[in-house]
């Protein structure tokens, strides 16, 4: 049987590329399983992308969407650090000279952290967006220095820590070109309850810090 493999799509604008954002979904700690198109942590971005393109597209915001070969990050193996390096590596590649966004979800949000701190992987990434993230002493403050940084948690997520977010988020100060948290009220770990929020900092935050709107980026 062969190996399942990561899937990288691409949603271009009608005119010339001017900044890209990359999605990265979550996962779970341990599993093996191939990542499948319709489960809940691939479709939770799928809204974002949407926003992101519907803003963005105008002004020339290139959308990409990471789908690992695997769900699970595996302990030591990290599982979808590889894809994630890949994946950057297409999209510099693809556009060369133009400010690069990850937007990471849970899992993901963990991945674009560890990814933008790494060298070569991370040049290039000029803005960090993690939701939600799943944080460790594995991401420490240093790994996003020099970068424009959002953090989003809901206060009632109880599958990854906002108490977490907030402390990275302190500890950024004077180390990130730019940090931002946001906490959302009452919100859990799978954004339903006050999703046009999340949408709503994301596509601010993505168009801000990639310079497609200049008025924004005082946020």
């Amino acid at each position: 049987m062969a190996e399942p493999e990561y899937v990288l799509t691409e949603d271009r604008p009608r005119g010339d590329v001017r900044a890209a954002v990359l999605l990265l979904h979550g996962g779970r700690s341990e599993s093996r399983e191939p990542v499948r198109s319709r489960q809940p942590s691939v479709l939770r971005l799928q809204p974002f992308a949407w926003a992101l393109r519907r803003a963005g597209g105008p002004l020339g915001l290139t959308v990409w969407r990471l789908r690992y070969a695997i769900r699970g990050w595996n302990g030591a193996e990290e599982s979808p650090l590889a894809d994630v390096r890949a994946a950057v590596a297409a999209v510099r590649a693809r556009h060369p000279r133009v400010p690069v966004a990850l937007v990471g979800y849970s899992m993901g949000g963990r991945a674009a952290v560890r990814v933008a701190g790494e060298r070569p992987a991370g040049d290039g990434v000029a803005a960090v967006a993690a939701l939600a993230p799943w944080l460790t002493p594995s991401e420490p403050p240093q790994l996003l220095a020099g970068k424009h940084v959002l953090l989003m948690h809901g206060s009632a997520d109880t599958t990854t820590d906002p108490r977490a977010t907030a402390a990275l988020a302190a500890a950024l100060d004077g180390v990130a070109a730019s940090c931002r948290y946001v906490p959302v009220s009452g919100d859990g770990h799978a954004l339903l309850r006050h999703p046009s929020v999340w949408h709503r900092e994301v596509t601010r935050f993505v168009l801000a810090r990639t310079g497609l709107d200049p008025a924004d980026q005082a946020r």
